[in-house]
């Protein structure tokens, strides 16, 4: 339903009753959204937490847009990364966790309230939506709002891109998520590439998930990262501990059968990293993983047929090895030989000017499904 007026408060968030009305504000955006998959209330919570990592390098201040009646209808939180602003070598603010009722008057005010807080902070732009960083969350979807979105993928209402770009923020790039079914046969090239991987010596296995071989194994994953993506647009540059608390909290999730390491002489050189998509499950937990979520959780993954392909990396200098067309091949028929086989995988997200994993993910015959876009404006 359209509100075209409505009278708000902006409120900067700081004491517990405010940070309750920030964090409900989805669950009245999206009360009707049969789409949307209502996120952990308590992982959302826990990123503004003192001990967060973040608090480190960066600030931020939230708000909410609250009613006569006491209702939030609309937040946003305006954050300095100055990690980010380290590498660009320019005063770059974020604005990110936006959420609003169908009303611009509402919308225009959260974004004058965080545009106001980066211009005292001395920033000279703003940039988002990204949560505090883009290995957290980021991304606003322009097109393909007619389908749930994959674990860890974002998602809002159709005019969430009108408002941000009445109130002048043009876009900075867009982002595009693949879909691939997994009853096409990909080209017998792959299965080519990984007997000649195979060949030139590279060794293929599964993550390791317990004890010592998990922590060694996620250790090599962050300096692959780390090594691999450091020159991502708009992306900072996660410490070994902040690294191994995501981990952890992935590691009984995980689907060995999707997530394949390549190792050249026991070094690990290349990874495809595949998770099954439980916002399947998590649409029937309403963001709370209390005794009733965890039963719904548990009864409704067992329903999980698709899977999500987060990201392939294979080191430069194995090109010619084809490391990671053999990833591919391995963590597709990973997907499809396991005993409930996945029908549908999503590889995302990958920046529109990327064209070497575009060129590697299209070539399996994977098609745009959405779109998303991160927009920019001067302060």
């Amino acid at each position: 339903m359209k509100n075209s007026s409505v009278a708000v408060q902006i409120q900067v968030v700081n004491t517990p009753e405010a940070a309750e009305l920030f964090l409900d504000v989805p669950n009245l955006v999206y009360a009707n959204d049969p789409n949307w998959v209502p996120p952990l209330r308590s992982s959302v919570a826990k990123q503004f937490a003192p001990e967060n990592p973040f608090f480190q390098y960066g600030r931020l201040q939230r708000f909410i847009a609250v009613t006569p009646e006491g209702k939030a209808v609309g937040r946003i939180v305006a954050s300095v990364n100055d990690r980010l602003i380290q590498k660009e070598q320019k005063n770059i603010g974020l604005f990110g966790y936006f959420e609003c009722i169908d009303s611009y008057e509402v919308a225009e005010a959260l974004f004058d309230a965080a545009c106001q807080w980066l211009r005292e902070q001395g920033m000279a732009a703003v940039r988002g939506p990204i949560d505090l960083a883009t290995h957290n969350n980021c991304l606003l979807l322009v097109e393909g709002f007619d389908t749930s979105p994959y674990i860890m993928m974002p998602y809002n209402p159709p005019y969430y891109p009108t408002f941000v770009e009445q109130a002048g923020w043009q876009k900075a790039k867009d982002a595009y998520a693949y879909d691939l079914p997994l009853d096409r046969i990909l080209s017998p090239e792959y299965e080519r590439a990984y007997r000649i991987a195979i060949k030139s010596g590279i060794n293929f296995r599964p993550i390791h998930l317990k004890g010592e071989d998990f922590q060694k194994d996620v250790i090599a994953l962050y300096h692959l990262f780390s090594t691999a993506f450091a020159g991502n647009w708009s992306s900072t540059q996660r410490s070994q501990e902040e690294f191994m608390e995501e981990a952890k909290d992935l590691q009984t999730l995980v689907d060995p059968e999707v997530f394949v390491i390549a190792e050249d002489h026991g070094k690990m050189i290349g990874f495809f990293m595949g998770l099954p998509d439980y916002n399947i499950a998590l649409k029937h937990v309403n963001g709370k993983l209390n005794w009733l979520g965890i039963l719904k959780f548990l009864w409704y993954r067992r329903s999980i047929d698709r899977g999500r392909v987060i990201a392939i990396c294979a080191l430069p200098e194995y090109r010619r090895k084809m490391v990671a067309p053999a990833l591919i091949y391995l963590g597709m028929k990973g997907g499809v030989n396991r005993k409930k086989p996945y029908k549908q995988s999503e590889l995302s997200w990958v920046f529109e000017d990327n064209y070497a994993s575009r060129k590697m993910i299209e070539a399996t015959g994977a098609t745009i499904q959405r779109t998303y876009r991160i927009y920019e404006k001067p302060l």
